[in-house]
């Protein structure tokens, strides 16, 4: 597959964090594609030709502090966010300045992972903003890797509160995506991908992202924590496709599964042998995903 080429269009959020986006013309319906935590638009060159194949325009944007988006932090490789608001507000900046213009109407929604969390809250808090979302591996909760849930969330807090919430939390300087090889990453089984992204950063070295600090934990386990209390997966309207993965090592499928329960108009599907990037795994996982975006779209757009 060739580089994906584009000039990107730079926005301002409303606190003046300035966002990079771009637009790929297709059909008359847009579909806003959201990513994950250290991602960024170019690796979402193959999905994006896939979505315009299918008639779709879509617009996409690096979330504040990745990708070639403005990094909030003297050091780069850091993801840090004081809270979830800030992504509420990349999100609804976006909405207005650069997919109001391309159409009147509510957009589909493709969101993975971090992406598909800050959509949730923007379903629920402004209904309307969108037809209808799909959402790969949504991040409802995090994988605390073997240890209790609560004591992940106390160690963050304790760190987050005293001081040190811009120090990368414990081992995420190690996720730097030079230091990890296909070997040791969690989030795909296919290598030629994994490669693909690589070699993507290779030639871009500022897009790369590493992990978290503690105050991203922290506002993190905050936006969880609102989204896990009553009434609010029932207050969202809009139908929702939630695809898991059955191999997931980042979030939590338990979590996926019942949050999907309490949606008014959700359908779920759990690939079984799928890591946590479904849309860039091997080819029998991605089918299995389209599968069931193409089935959705058809009866959520018609």
């Amino acid at each position: 597959m060739s580089a994906l080429s584009f000039t990107p269009r730079f926005i301002a959020a409303s606190d003046g964090t300035l966002l990079r986006t771009a637009v790929f013309e297709g059909g008359a319906q847009v579909c806003v594609l959201l990513h994950g935590q250290t991602e960024f638009i170019e690796k979402y060159g193959e999905v994006i030709g896939e979505l315009r194949a299918r008639g779709f325009t879509v617009a996409t944007f690096d979330w504040r502090g990745q990708g070639g988006s403005v990094r909030l932090l003297d050091d780069p490789l850091k993801a840090h966010v004081g809270d979830f608001a800030e992504y509420d507000d990349d999100l609804a900046s976006f909405l207005e300045q650069v997919v109001r213009p391309l159409s009147p109407a509510p957009p589909l929604a493709l969101a993975h992972s971090m992406g598909g969390h800050i959509l949730l809250r923007t379903l629920h808090d402004k209904p309307g903003a969108f037809r209808a979302a799909a959402l790969s591996a949504p991040m409802l909760a995090v994988s605390a890797r073997g240890y209790p849930g609560w004591l992940a969330r106390a160690v963050t807090m304790l760190h987050a509160g005293s001081g040190r919430r811009m120090d990368f939390a414990w081992g995420m300087a190690a996720r730097d995506p030079f230091l990890v090889d296909f070997a040791a990453q969690l989030c795909t089984t296919d290598a030629q991908r994994f490669a693909r992204t690589q070699e993507i950063l290779k030639l871009n070295p500022s897009l790369r992202l590493a992990g978290p600090t503690w105050g991203w934990l922290a506002a993190a386990y905050r936006s969880m924590a609102r989204m896990a209390a009553p009434e609010f997966a029932e207050a969202i309207a809009a139908p929702v496709l939630m695809v898991a993965a059955g191999h997931d090592r980042i979030v939590v499928q338990s979590a996926e599964r019942a949050f999907a329960r309490r949606l008014p108009h959700a359908t779920y599907v759990e690939i079984e042998d799928g890591e946590h990037e479904l849309l860039m795994e091997r080819d029998a996982v991605r089918a299995r995903f389209w599968q069931a975006f193409d089935a959705f779209a058809l009866t959520s757009i018609a």
